[in-house]
């Protein structure tokens, strides 16, 4: 059993993962039965994220020749292979996505564009501030979302219900990296890094609420003006959370490691999956019994 820090952001290791989504077709996209909105929420919502990976990496890798802290720059390799395989496997599951929803793949094409030109123009400072912003989210939404494990993905595709666990485990894992980054190299800047989390926020929305009507009016959610109104509404709802959770984000002391939720001791599922992973637990599928399973090994002591 390979050993854990006793903080999630510490020494976080990268695990290449590769999933099996051939359940991923057709009506099973919608991956949730506990609460499909949800599904197509998160899908529409990540459609994007695979080409931020990259713009990540990319981002990464500059800053790293310009950090010195022999920790930080472990970190900084760290983040760049977990996006790496995040990016490898989400590509794939939006082609998927793609062949589900006619106008999906113009808008996967679309966030690629946007990204590379991104990528080749933006400045350090802009590369690593816009990571940072970026991140802020991605973190948030791993702990939103394992909080809510009851709740939205309960009962889902095995495979499916894995490869996002895995995503939002490493995303609490290495959600201080870019933060770090940006205090280091810009730290004298506080104004433009909060102004980083405004922009990412609005280019998740903007590239979210493209999306999801999109998806559920394939889903045939729309057709009865009530539930289409609940369905979008669910959208919506979901992005005000994020927004409310990033509020602590606008203090000028702020940092990710303090953020209650992202102590082992207040995320079961996250030690739970860390602990079973690190035991040589199968994490590729994740039915009932192997979630209890993974509850089981995460109640022994470390």
């Amino acid at each position: 059993m390979r050993k854990l820090a006793s903080h999630p952001m510490d020494d976080f290791p990268v695990r290449p993962l590769t999933f099996d989504l051939g359940s991923a077709e057709g009506e099973g996209v919608v991956w949730s039965r506990t609460c499909p909105e949800f599904a197509v929420f998160i899908n529409a919502l990540a459609l994007h994220i695979p080409h931020f990976e990259r713009y990540l990496i990319k981002a990464m890798r500059a800053a790293r020749e310009h950090i010195t802290d022999p920790k930080l720059r472990r970190d900084m390799t760290a983040i760049i292979g977990q996006e790496a395989h995040h990016a490898k496997n989400f590509l794939l599951f939006n082609a998927a996505l793609a062949r589900r929803y006619p106008k999906v793949g113009r808008h996967d094409a679309e966030a690629a564009k946007d990204f590379a030109d991104r990528a080749e123009k933006d400045s350090l400072k802009q590369l690593v501030g816009f990571t940072a912003g970026y991140e802020t989210f991605t973190f948030l939404a791993g702990i939103i979302i394992l909080k809510n494990y009851e709740r939205w993905f309960a009962d889902s595709d095995p495979t499916l219900k894995a490869m996002w666990m895995w995503h939002q485990v490493e995303e609490i894992e290495h959600g201080a990296v870019a933060f770090d980054v940006y205090k280091q190299l810009y730290g004298q800047h506080e104004w433009y890094r909060k102004w980083t989390i405004l922009h990412a926020l609005t280019h998740i929305a903007v590239q979210t609420l493209k999306t999801y009507p999109h998806m559920a009016k394939v889903e045939g959610w729309l057709r009865n003006p009530f539930k289409g109104a609940a369905k979008l509404w669910f959208c919506v709802h979901m992005l005000l959370r994020l927004l409310h959770a990033a509020l602590p984000v606008f203090r000028r002391n702020y940092d990710p490691r303090k953020h209650p939720i992202a102590t082992t001791a207040q995320d079961p599922i996250q030690v739970a999956w860390r602990r079973f992973e690190a035991a040589d637990g199968d994490v590729l599928k994740i039915d009932h019994e192997r979630m209890a399973q993974m509850l089981g090994v995460a109640a022994k002591p470390a």
